[in-house]
């Protein structure tokens, strides 16, 4: 059956310095009409960077709306128009200074489909080469290197919180298992 909702109007907007939110009024299937709230995202990436020994590089900063520092894999969001894998490279060495000799696609996935447009390309980095981070000027990171295997033990055990991360860890353990990188 074909459940398509169809936009007949949008009511309110507000314009953000990432993010854009709106209040849109849809008609289901059915002809009832519903309110959906939409935060329109530019979409973002996120990279892996393993090293030869099975180490990862992941970066551990504040998150304002948790109100607490969280482990996660580098990323960061698309400009307009970027292609996703030099947005990788470039948050790569942003965050870490490494740059890679080879991105391997993870794939990507919708962050929250049930309100957000956002997409997130995912990518594991290797053949890394070191180099010095850059952070943006309003981003304040430590890098931490820790064990592939370890990562993946704290996400089955759910200790990582972040869900680009706990996507990324995940597959590409699977794909180091079944050597298909």
């Amino acid at each position: 059956m074909d459940y398509t909702e169809t936009k007949e109007r949008r009511i309110s907007t507000y314009q953000g310095v990432i993010i854009n939110v709106a209040l849109d009024q849809a008609r289901l299937h059915n002809g009832s009409r519903v309110l959906r709230e939409v935060v329109e995202h530019p979409g973002g990436v996120a990279v892996l960077p393993l090293d030869q020994e099975g180490y990862v590089y992941c970066v551990k900063q504040f998150r304002y709306p948790f109100q607490c520092h969280l482990l996660e894999i580098p990323a960061g969001k698309l400009e307009p128009g970027e292609d996703p894998r030099l947005c990788a490279e470039r948050e790569l060495s942003e965050e870490t200074g490494f740059t890679a000799g080879r991105f391997v696609s993870l794939g990507e996935f919708y962050s929250s489909p049930g309100f957000s447009s956002e997409i997130l390309h995912l990518y594991l980095a290797l053949d890394l080469q070191e180099g010095e981070a850059h952070p943006d000027q309003d981003e304040f990171l430590d890098r931490i290197r820790i064990p592939l295997s370890e990562l993946k033990e704290r996400v089955l055990r759910g200790e990582l919180h972040d869900g680009k991360t706990v996507v990324a860890v995940l597959k590409a353990a699977a794909l180091l298992e079944e050597n298909r990188v």
